[in-house]
């Protein structure tokens, strides 16, 4: 067994695991997984730049995973930046002040790499499964950017595409400075113009049409089904490998956008710093949904984090 550290810091939360890993067997022991908002997104789609509340937050975040390292002894670290710091002309900051806490480098890796390391996390649990049709499609939707990736045991197609929660909140839903809530029919069909074009850019890589399951990944995707399934609260072990139908998630994605931000806070699985971008990442699940014909979507709990910790077995 290898003890590894992975750290995903995308653009609007930062997350750690810490396990014990067995490639030869495919044995896995999870030691901590913990994830902390910090928008590192905030403003990038509209300046270009990383805010500078927004680095201080997330070395704040680096500072706390820095330590839960040195405790449980990791012998290798991996840290892996994905759409927000890619984007932005400043991110040479972001990457010293990494250094500078954790010793290690991030890899700002491309929008073909995160498909990859969203791919195994999510399905090495699943290829042993026989109620589950191949080819899998897998959605990953995260702040910035979407990645799909389609394959069986291996990817045989991925796409990254720029539309995520923070992201069509920014470009979309804020005026003078504040989220509109709730959002108008307009703003809501300009997301949804900007999802089926993404659509459209995807389709050109991947063969959406082809997947048998829909595999759904990140905070969008699991808090839909936390709402789903009527949580009081956040249970990871309730919402690991539910089937969300797509009749649940219009359900919800309408009553979000129907909702003021205080009736969002409301609901205890909503963590807060998802309260201001669920709606659009929800609204993103059921385009997606409704293009490739899903019925249901099978939702993961295990995503990218997971596939970088197999990466450094």
């Amino acid at each position: 067994m290898t003890r590894v550290a992975a750290v995903d810091c995308g653009t609007n939360s930062i997350r750690l695991l810490v396990a014990d890993l067995d490639p030869a067997t495919g044995a896995f022991t999870e030691l901590d997984r913990r994830m902390t908002i910090v928008r590192l997104g905030q403003g990038v789609d509209r300046t270009g730049r990383l805010a500078d509340e927004a680095l201080e937050r997330t070395f704040a975040a680096c500072r706390e995973f820095a330590e839960v390292i040195r405790e449980l002894k990791a012998e290798r670290v991996r840290f892996v930046a994905t759409s927000a710091s890619r984007d932005a002309e400043n991110r040479a900051d972001f990457v010293r002040g990494v250094v500078d806490i954790l010793g290690v480098e991030p890899e700002v890796i491309s929008g073909d790499q995160e498909a990859e390391f969203s791919f195994t996390g999510a399905t090495k649990e699943l290829s042993g499964r026989d109620d589950l049709a191949r080819p899998f499609l897998v959605v990953d939707i995260g702040g910035g950017s979407t990645e799909f990736v389609v394959g069986e045991e291996h990817v045989r197609a991925a796409r990254s595409v720029d539309v995520g929660c923070v992201r069509m909140t920014e470009r979309h839903l804020v005026a003078d400075g504040a989220v509109v809530d709730p959002p108008t029919p307009e703003r809501i069909a300009a997301i949804r113009e900007d999802v089926e074009a993404a659509l459209d850019l995807a389709e050109e890589t991947v063969p959406l049409e082809e997947a048998r399951t829909l595999v759904g990944l990140a905070g969008s995707v699991t808090t839909v089904a936390a709402v789903a399934l009527g949580l009081t609260e956040y249970d990871w072990t309730r919402i690991h490998h539910a089937r969300i139908s797509l009749e649940q998630v219009r359900e919800i994605t309408g009553k979000l956008l129907a909702s003021t931000h205080e009736e969002r806070a409301a609901i205890p699985v909503i963590h807060p710093g998802r309260v201001d971008v669920i709606c659009a990442g929800a609204l993103v699940l059921q385009a997606v949904m409704e293009r490739v014909g899903a019925h249901e979507v099978v939702v993961s709990e295990h995503d990218i984090l997971d596939g970088i910790a197999w990466s450094i077995a």
